[in-house]
This record gives C-alpha cells, structure tokens and sequence, in this order.
C-alpha cells in the first residue's frame, strides 16, 4: 500500500513539473536560509560551553555608579585577585591579563632569528587551568606556569616559531626584546568556540618583570583587559556572592572610590552581553540570535506560504482524481495520506538540495561573519534533528491544508466537472497569504534600506578631525625606544611624501582607552565623572585638524605643561562659557606633576564608534607614554612614501616587527557588526522577495491557464493587450499594497526602536517606503508581467477553437 502511494505521488509530481519545480526550488532555498541560520546560532550559543565547570564560572566585573547610570567594565584593579584568595579561601580564583606585544624567536646562540607581532598574548597564572578545560599536547598544566620567565604555546603558533611544535619544548622566547622566556608546554590549538583565543601564554609572576609592575598593589586602576574568574560553589546563589563582593570592595578600596563596585557575570552569559564585551571580538548579542531565529522561522514559513497557495490552486485540476479514487472505495484519510505523501517526497527533495546549497554557501558565510562553521555539520546530531524537525514540520505546515481541501471534495460535484478555482475554499487564504508573504518582504527591504541608510551616515558623517590620508604606527613600548622620538620623527617630516607627523597615546578614535576623574578649579572633591584621557603632543592639533573654539593648544615639550579639554567636558562640569576656563587647574592624581592650567577648548570630536555619545575628553603632553606615530601624507606618491616610512621605522627601531593602518580603516572596524547586519539584510531581503515572487509565477501561470478561453472572449470583443495585462496583474498589485500598509508601520517600529542604540543617527524620511513600495510593485510586475503578456499575445481562435 505505501509503496503505491509512494509510486502515485511520484508520477503526479513528474506530471506537474514547473508544479514541482517551483515548490522545490522555493523551499529549497528557504530551507538553506534557515538552515545557515541555525548553524550560525549553534555556533553562538556554543561558546565555552566545553568547559566542565561551566555553569560554575564566573567573570568578576566592574560596576561603576554615575549619574547617568551604571557603567560596567571588564577589567578589575590588580590585587583583587590575591585578595579574593585571602578573603574566600574555598574558592577557586585566576586571573588572566591581555596585553599583546612582539615576540622574538631566539636561536642557541640567543640571537634573535624570528619576529612575530601577536595580539593575543595573555598572562595567566596556573590556577586558570583547573578552571578552564584546554588540552595539552605536552607540559604539566599543574605546573607549566608556577616559575616567572615561562611561556606555553599553541600547537599552530609553536609550528610558526619552530616548524615542529615538539621540537618548541625547552626553547627560549624573548618578549618585548625584554623577558627571556622558556617554553614549557603546547597546548592543543583553541577550539573555534571560545572567546579566549590563546596564542602565546606566559606565566603571570614574569608580570614583576615588566613594565606594569608598579600597578600590582593598586586599588584603584583599572585595566580593562585584565580579567578575573572564579569558580562558585553550584548552591551558592549569586546574589549572596554579589553582596560579600560588596563589602569586598568596602574593605579594600579607598573609601572615595566605593562608587566602582564589583559583580559576577556567569561565564555562559560573556559571548552575549554587550554591556561588557569579550575578548578580542564583539559580542553575539541575544537580541540578535532572536532576530535571526525569527527571520530564519519566516523564510521557511514563506517558502511553505508558496506550497500552499500553488496546491490550493492547483485542486481543481485534481478534483477528477479525487472523484475517480472516492468512488473506486478511498476514504478520506487515505487521501490525505496520498497527498501528505506527496508533500514529503517535495520536502526531502527540497532538504537535499538545500543541504547542498548550504554547503556552498558556506565559506561566504564564514567569511561574511569572521566565524568558522565546518563543512561537515550533518555529522553534528543536533543539526540533523533540527533537520528532521524541519522535515517533519514543512510537511505538515505545507502539506495538511491542501491535503483536506483536495480531499474534501464530493465525488459527483467533482466528476461533473463542476468544481471551480474559486470554490476550492482556499480564494480568500491564498490571498492572506501572500499578503503575509510581501509583508516579511518588505518589512525586511525597509530594514535593510534603513541600516544602509544608517551605514552610509556612518561613514560620511564628520567626526570632528581629519581622518583622511593618515597612517599609524605603533611605537615599541619601552624607555630606549622613547628616547628615539624626536629622532625619528624630524627624519619622517623631511620625506617628500609626508605632510606632519604627531606623537600620542592613541589617535582621536581609538578602542585602546585611558580614563580617570580629576579635580577642577581647587575644587578638594573629584568630580563624579570620568575623562578620556588623550596624551598627545602639540602638533597633534594641527595634523588633525582639531577646532578650538577658546584658547589654543599647550606648547610642545616633552613634560606636561597644560591641558586642553573638549566641549563635553565643560558641560558635565557646568561651565557655559569655554572663554571661562582658560587658565583654571586641572588636578589630576593629586600628582604634582599633573597639575596644570587649561590652555585650551576644543570643539567635540568623536573619540570611537558614533553609536557612542561624546565623553569628556581631557588632552595633554606626556611623552613616556606614547605609543603611536600619526603620520599626515600628501597622498601623490604613496607607495614609495609607506616604503620610506617602513625603511625609516625599521632603521630606529630594528628589534621590532614594524606595522602599520590606515586611519579611516581602523575606524570603520567599528562597524563590523553592522556590516555584518547591513550584508544579512540585504540576503534576507532578496530571499524572502524571491520566494515570494517564485509563487507569484507559480499562480499567474496556473490562472493565466485557468482563465485562458475568458482572455480568448475578451480579446475577440476587442481587448487590447494592456487591458489583459491589467487583469491579471490588479489584484496583485492590490494585494502588495495591502501587504506594504501593515509592513511599513512596523518596519518603522522595529527600525526606529534599533535606531535607538546610536547616539547619532538617522532620521526616517519618507523615501525609504516610497522606494520599498516601488521596489516590490515593479518586481511583481516583471513577474507577473511576462507570463500575462503571454497570456494576452495568444491567438484567440487557437483558445476558442474547442467551443
């Protein structure tokens, strides 16, 4: 019996081919969608989640109180780690500090034979790996890193250095061209899915080494890569932990300070909190996997909406059938068995050749999302799940309507040849649905028209300086390396191809911040705000082209002999007139040395991304602490002018990998993710318009066939083609109206509210739904269009000739 359901339902679909076809085709593709998009969300929702103390692991953050409201940070002071341990014995407590740097390989005669610059070189103490599960391929995870001036690598990383990561062991590293470290394990390469992507790891007592020692028993500073876990008894509610951390901080910190409290954040929630962020990489924030989940729900929803409306339509072509087989002794449920069949073998056609499409896609999808999904995700046993449920669901979902329509048929109406397209009861529904379906369509094409809108703000929107034709390069962080400045800074200005050049902590928009809160006017209180720190020399300025709307700039010097303050930061302090503050002090540390006049009031410049509001902003000179060389080109000759830079660079400072970026390109890094967004969109959006107008072919071809002798009566009583084409294309046109009245209130609503996370953005004019409308009318009617000329370009006689 099944096999011959099976064996009808399969010559019924090679009978109907562009049938077959079009269903096919339109769940194929949105099975794709959906399926890239649950491999997507897989992959973010796995992270870390390897760990076997997961549940159990908790980031120590920094909850500062302003009077805007709390702002939180990654980082904690230095010695919360130590005293964690002192204070809660029972606990389990690692730290982890971020920092980045140069590595040389040395050879046996310690001479340096390699340079790498890395970014994710991290100091860990050994504790971090009785909470965190990583493998090693060799070393004593217990004791790899208890001595100072010893590393562990990566497997891929030990294979750069030494060509074979077994020959790494017992070999020497130097770090900074400072620290001499000695390697003393490997560990397995990380796994795709955590957001601590170690690289080069070395012992945390080689910290009292470094530069950063000075900070070790400090309360007070923050840095914000130097992260603190702990593991928490399973029965300990976090709230109670939450409020020992309390009083914690009460203990310890100085009392003006108590406003930066301290918080856990589980470790299951860090890849998806943007109010913190995650290790080297933005955050895959919740909202977003909901998003997508239901844009994946409604491509598949619209690809089965296709299904429908073609089977309903398609009934009374099968209405003799059904007559045939009721009086021949079928029952009902047997014929909603057949027909259900029939949806399935669609279906697992349609998975098939979505599978395939997936895998294709594939790698652009990896690329397009800086992610690593694997090609043979059919061996992960959720994705098949998913798969079956996918399967099982579209069956029903596509199938079950029209199976009880085509079924529901009487036998003698039906043999009569009387049932009509419009009696199959599924008129109205077909209609609903393709509302719905240009509805997704459209609210889609509004977004995506509104975050390009939005990205293009973005990129040409002033920021307050001159960003373009300017180059930075990282100045190597030690001493010797300061003394060189000036050195190489009058040899840059003599090349031919370079207009100035500058020396600061940072450039005007940079991730890498430096804040603190300070004293104004001998005031004996600090204020209760933070300032974004920018050190930077005079020429600063100049090469940047920063305003000053009172005063102007402190005078060159090595020293710090002035400050110069932004806008914001007189208006936090609520100063009106700019002219006013010239001259007041600026007390910063209670430092002496930091204990300046205000020469200068520059007007406000975006420091990062313009989802941002401007901070206050205090600047100054400070030469031991510049890291960066911005260097203004003239732009005619550039690649012999980047090669004199390099060769320049590398004659200074031969000890250093040199690298370089261009301004404007680190400044649209800030905007990866709405790239990201933008780029999604715009796929979505094509998607759900080209399942969308698949069915519309798929109905226009059935009516342009249904209605073919009443276009031969018309065009015999003089109809022209136009009129014919009218016809067939109104009551769509109609629907698609209807469809682009309930989609643009809410895509104004979603937009507008999304709209909200930037501090500057766009408005919503009434272009971007005049252009979605005209986008989707004029699609649907090259749809449309051609087969209703066809269907008007008929000859009549050939139509009637049966009559």
């Amino acid at each position: 019996m099944i096999k011959n359901y099976i064996k009808t339902a399969w010559r019924n679909l090679i009978r109907n081919k562009s049938y077959t076809a079009i269903n096919i085709v339109g769940l194929a593709v949105g099975i794709a969608a959906c399926l890239l998009i649950f491999l997507v969300i897989h992959f973010e929702t796995s992270f870390d989640n390897f760990h076997k103390k997961k549940d159990q692991i908790y980031r120590i953050v920094t909850v500062s109180k302003t009077p805007d409201g709390n702002d939180y940070g990654t980082g904690v002071p230095w010695p919360v780690t130590p005293a964690l341990r002192v204070d809660y014995p029972q606990l389990l407590v690692a730290s982890i500090f971020e920092n980045g740097g140069q590595i040389s390989v040395l050879n046996n005669d310690a001479q340096t034979v390699k340079k790498f610059s890395e970014d994710k070189v991290y100091f860990i103490e050994p504790q971090f790996f009785e909470i965190f599960d990583y493998a090693w391929l060799a070393g004593d995870k217990k004791t790899a890193l208890n001595e100072p001036n010893t590393a562990v690598l990566t497997q891929d990383v030990a294979e750069k250095y030494f060509g074979n990561w077994k020959d790494a062991i017992g070999k020497t590293i130097k770090y900074e061209n400072k620290n001499l470290l000695k390697i003393t394990g490997i560990l397995k390469n990380m796994p795709a899915n955590t957001d601590m992507d170690l690289k080069v790891v070395i012992s945390n007592e080689t910290i009292k080494n470094t530069n950063i020692k000075g900070n070790l028993k400090d309360w007070v500073s923050i840095y914000s890569s130097h992260y603190c876990f702990v593991v928490l008894p399973s029965n300990m509610p976090i709230v109670l932990f939450n409020n020992d951390l309390a009083a914690f901080v009460k203990k310890h910190k100085p009392a003006e300070y108590a406003k930066q409290g301290m918080a856990v954040q589980p470790l299951t929630e860090m890849h998806y909190d943007d109010r913190l962020g995650v290790f080297n990489g933005s955050t895959f924030s919740k909202d977003l996997i909901r998003i997508l989940s239901l844009v994946g729900l409604f491509l598949l929803i619209i690809a089965c909406v296709n299904f429908i409306n073609l089977a309903t339509a398609q009934a009374v072509n099968r209405s003799k059938e059904v007559g045939i087989r009721k009086v021949l002794g079928s029952n009902r449920p047997q014929l909603i068995f057949q027909f259900i069949n029939e949806t399935f073998i669609i279906t697992i056609t349609a998975v098939v050749l979505a599978i395939i499409i997936s895998e294709i896609a594939l790698s652009s999808v990896n690329q397009l999302l800086a992610i690593k999904l694997e090609g043979s995700f059919l061996l992960d046993g959720t994705v098949l799940i998913f798969l079956g449920g996918v399967i099982i669901g579209v069956t029903f979902l596509a199938g079950f309507y029209p199976a009880m329509v085509l079924s529901g048929f009487s036998p003698i109406t039906a043999l009569k040849n009387k049932i009509a397209a419009s009696s199959t009861s599924g008129i109205s529904l077909r209609r609903g649905l393709v509302v719905f379906q240009f509805c997704i369509a459209q609210i889609l094409v509004i977004g995506t028209l509104i975050i390009i809108s939005q990205m293009d703000y973005f990129r040409n929107a002033s920021l307050g300086f001159d960003k373009e034709a300017v180059i930075t390069v990282p100045i190597p962080n030690d001493s010797i390396s300061h003394l060189k400045i000036k050195a190489i800074g009058n040899q840059l200005l003599q090349q031919p191809g370079i207009k100035d050049v500058s020396f600061s902590f940072t450039s005007p928009s940079d991730n890498n911040g430096w804040g603190s809160d300070f004293k104004y006017n001998n005031s004996p209180k600090k204020t209760d705000f933070g300032a974004s720190l920018k050190w930077a020399d005079a020429e600063y300025f100049k090469l940047y082209n920063l305003k000053f709307v009172a005063g102007g700039p402190y005078l060159n010097s090595d020293s710090l002999n002035g400050y110069v303050v932004n806008e914001a930061l007189l208006k936090k302090l609520g100063v009106n007139d700019p002219k006013s503050a010239i001259g007041k002090y600026i007390n910063l540390w209670d430092d002496k040395k930091r204990i300046r006049r205000i020469t200068g009031v520059v007007k406000d410049f975006n420091i990062s991304s313009l989802s941002q509001a401007i901070p206050p902003v205090l600047m100054g000179s400070w030469k031991d602490v510049y890291q960066t060389i911005n260097i203004k080109l003239k732009g005619n000759n550039l690649k012999q002018t980047l090669s004199s830079v390099e060769k320049l660079w590398n004659g200074t400072f031969p000890e250093y990998v040199y690298s370089y970026q261009f301004l404007d390109e680190k400044i649209s890094l800030f905007y990866q993710q709405q790239d990201q967004l933008s780029a999604l969109c715009k796929i979505f959006a094509g998607i759900a318009i080209f399942i969308s107008c698949l069915g519309l072919y798929g109905l226009i071809s059935f009516m342009a066939v249904q209605r073919t002798k009443e276009v031969g009566i018309r065009k015999t009583l003089g109809a022209s083609v136009s009129h014919i084409v009218y016809l067939f294309s109104k009551e769509f046109t109609f629907l698609i109206l209807i469809a682009f009245a309930i989609s643009a209130p809410v895509g104004w609503y979603l937009m507008n509210k999304w709209l909200q996370a930037f501090a500057y953005k766009i408005s919503i004019g009434p272009g971007i739904f005049i252009l979605a409308i005209a986008a989707s009318v004029i699609i649907a009617w090259l749809t449309v269009g051609y087969k209703a000329i066809r269907a008007a370009l008929a000859n009549p006689v050939i139509s009637l000739r049966s009559e």
